[in-house]
């Protein structure tokens, strides 16, 4: 078991497998993004090691995003590949969903547990307005696909803006309801195009909740694969609604993870520009004990908080870089 400095146990890695997306979603990127060489990016026999040696030092889940993640090749191989270590007992993946429909099956056979899909609109022209890209429908069909293949519990991550998507609250509610899934609403967090994000724009949890109980029951429920959603089942459905609130809240102390770039760094703190180079190691032929020893230093430097509330720090990288 591996606890940081704040005696949190540190047992779920994300790996964000690319920094490349085929949606260009206005609060993920900005004008001057790049992609990383192809070179710079982990191939995936560097990927299993990588999450062998962290099982060896007690991680048990493992999230794949990116970018979006569904598009580099070959990603049922990884996944088969992770499900064959010893320890770990949680792969799961976040993606945009466009292409969640076309290869669910594979997925699941490779032995993908569940999934999460960001979607942040219901409504055609807006998810085309924020996306760049027309392609709900094809999300749609890979939300029903994903339920149809039993990959529960099914997750959709919203981001609430302020006079964006603020509309589609109870809609989005619904749909947790229809489907028996999870929605869980985050707040905008300081990411991407800094003229598009403000702490104007942040639409708090509390008020959320608020608008959700006019409509609905919200019962307390358990968060079973722990992590910062608070939860609630909406009453009478095996629908369940969640609040993510990095901005109102500190939810540090419930913090479990650390984050794996696409292009090898270790970031112990997502709103830190902390990061420590593995894929000099791993590169480097670096002997076991001593990259699971450089996995520990790492740790140990996560911050007790992110952040004062009121000093609101913009991360250097974007989302799309980092893997949520």
């Amino acid at each position: 078991m591996l606890t940081d400095n704040y005696n949190r146990v540190i047992n779920y890695l994300r790996i964000s497998i690319t920094d490349r997306c085929n949606l260009r979603c206005r609060y993920c990127v900005n004008e001057n993004l790049q992609f990383k060489p192809h070179d710079e990016i982990l191939t995936y026999e560097e990927l299993i090691r990588f999450v062998r040696l962290c099982a060896n030092l007690g991680f048990k889940k493992v999230r794949l995003t990116g970018g979006e993640p569904l598009i580099r090749k070959r990603i049922p191989y990884l996944i088969e590949e992770i499900n064959k270590l010893n320890g770990i007992d949680d792969i799961a993946l976040t993606t945009n969903g466009v292409f969640l429909g076309e290869k669910i099956y594979e997925l699941k056979q490779a032995g993908l547990k569940r999934v999460n899909i960001s979607l942040d609109t219901l409504k055609k022209e807006r998810y085309e307005y924020i996306t760049g890209v027309d392609a709900i429908d094809n999300v749609f069909v890979g939300i029903e696909k994903s339920i149809e293949e039993g990959l529960q519990p099914i997750k959709i991550n919203t981001v609430i803006i302020k006079g964006f998507n603020d509309d589609e609250i109870i809609d989005f509610t619904s749909i947790a309801i229809k489907w028996g899934i999870h929605v869980r609403f985050i707040e905008f967090m300081p990411f991407g195009d800094p003229e598009l994000w403000g702490p104007s724009k942040i639409v708090r949890s509390k008020e959320i909740e608020d608008i959700i109980r006019t409509h609905f029951d919200l019962e307390p429920s358990i968060n079973e694969h722990k992590g910062p959603a608070k939860m609630f089942r909406l009453k009478g459905s095996d629908g369940l609604i969640g609040f993510i609130s990095p901005m109102s809240t500190h939810i540090c102390s419930e913090c479990n993870r650390i984050r794996l770039t696409s292009d090898g760094k270790i970031m112990p703190c997502l709103f830190s520009d902390v990061e420590f180079d593995v894929k000099r190691l791993l590169r480097g032929n670096a002997p076991d004990e001593e990259i699971m020893t450089f996995v520990k230093e790492a740790v140990k430097e996560k911050p007790h908080r992110k952040y004062e509330l009121g000093q609101i720090k913009k991360c250097q990288r974007s989302l799309r870089n980092i893997g949520g």
